[in-house]
């Protein structure tokens, strides 16, 4: 293959990356994404449907009214005698429930508004901080795939100086060859960064209620790593403020309104009967009274339904304890996790990448030169990648395990 057809064949396979985008902030994204996101009418409309539970539950029955007509006769068993005449019944009715039992009908659809509210607060802090997640990982993929993208131009420029030339002697023609694998290696893993690269940013259009292909590029931000809290300060944020954890104890408090409505319900329902009758015949009768109705709790004293609120309400009290638990575990793992990789941050000095990059630019010049061995200079232009992914690998890290962090103990750990 000629030079030409060489360097052309490496700027097909692997073309620089070009974005047309104006660079954005995160907190941009995460704005955006909490105004836009289709979901977040979903939990909206949950808690209207918990709101229209309470009215329904605060609603009292209405009263039955009932007419009726007919002919009234009236035999005299002495003479016989028959007379008939008109007559027609009105009655009202009006059921009463137990006291007491309405409002603990309120109280529980009142939780149910309590669970939709946490339920709304919970997905907005999930989706805030997924797209915070999907944010860096974009910025990581965009610095690693400029590094990548920077490393594979230089060794392929440096391909195609070499291959115009006519080395002579073994040790050229193979050094040549050697700087040529390395820009196909080095131009496939530009291309592996760019596919991540694109794979974050179709991520985050989604997140965004954009198009997959919309251009997206994200402003490098500084990130700043403060130690985390002591363990028991995120244990206690933890218990006060992690949402499923109060969702636990609101299901708790719903389950004892339940046993306490099922105890309610042994007593049944008042029914109060006002009525008036008339009738005509030789004479004008009318009757206007009132009556009241209770069935008698004699052997259905609702032993059932109380029996298995009582069960729930046990089942919500160990999901209780469960979700504390586990809650403990996942903080103080994702704590540690936290520590650990801002420790191993601090280890390096903030300027840790801007070296390498200049150091691999040096090397290059002083190949090029005839001053550095070809081991070195291709073993430098590698460390700058390793050491690239590294220090970004840590960054996910840590940024990943503060947002986890934050999620579970509902309190931001950014400074």
């Amino acid at each position: 293959m000629k030079p030409s057809a060489l360097i052309s064949c490496l700027l097909v396979c692997f073309p620089p990356a070009i974005s047309h985008a104006v660079p954005v902030s995160v907190n941009s994204l995460v704005v955006k994404a909490l105004a836009t996101h289709p979901e977040l009418l979903f939990y909206e409309a949950q808690i209207d449907v918990a709101q229209g539970g309470k009215t329904k539950a605060g609603e009292v029955k209405n009263p039955d009214f009932m007419i009726g007509v007919g002919n009234w006769r009236l035999r005299d068993l002495a003479t016989n005698y028959v007379t008939d005449g008109p007559t027609w019944a009105v009655q009202l009715t009006q059921t009463f429930e137990w006291p007491g039992r309405l409002s603990l009908r309120k109280a529980i659809a009142q939780k149910d508004i309590e669970l939709a509210q946490l339920g709304f607060a919970q997905f907005r802090s999930a989706l805030a901080g997924r797209v915070r997640t999907i944010a860096w990982k974009l910025l990581a993929a965009q610095e690693q795939t400029r590094a990548a993208d920077e490393v594979a131009k230089r060794f392929q420029a440096l391909a195609a100086v070499l291959l115009q030339r006519d080395p002579a002697g073994a040790a050229p023609r193979l050094e040549a060859r050697i700087i040529q694998a390395s820009a196909l290696t080095l131009g496939a893993e530009a291309t592996l960064a760019r596919n991540e690269l694109a794979a974050a940013r179709f991520e985050l259009n989604q997140l965004l209620g954009e198009k997959a292909e919309h251009p997206l590029e994200l402003r490098m931000e500084d990130l700043v790593l403060s130690p985390p809290p002591p363990l028991e300060l995120l244990l206690a944020e933890a218990r006060r403020n992690n949402f499923a954890l109060r969702s636990r104890f609101v299901d708790v408090e719903q389950q004892g309104y339940h046993v306490a409505l099922a105890k309610n319900e042994r007593w049944p329902s008042i029914t109060v009967q006002t009525y008036m009758q008339k009738q005509t015949t030789l004479t004008r009768e009318t009757q206007v009274g009132i009556g009241v109705s209770i069935p008698l709790p004699l052997w259905n004293r609702n032993k059932g339904a109380i029996d298995a609120a009582k069960a729930k309400e046990i089942q919500a009290e160990v999901m209780l304890t469960a979700q504390m638990r586990q809650l403990e575990r996942d903080v103080a793992a994702q704590a540690s996790h936290y520590r650990l990789h801002a420790e191993e941050l601090a280890k390096w000095p903030p300027d840790t990448l801007e070296s390498f990059r200049k150091a691999a630019e040096e090397a290059d010049e002083h190949y090029r030169l005839g001053a550095l061995p070809l081991s070195t200079y291709t073993e430098l232009q590698r460390q700058y990648i390793s050491a690239v992914k590294a220090v970004l690998t840590s960054q996910l890290g840590a940024v990943d395990a503060r947002l986890q962090l934050e999620q579970l103990t509902g309190s931001s750990l950014a400074k």
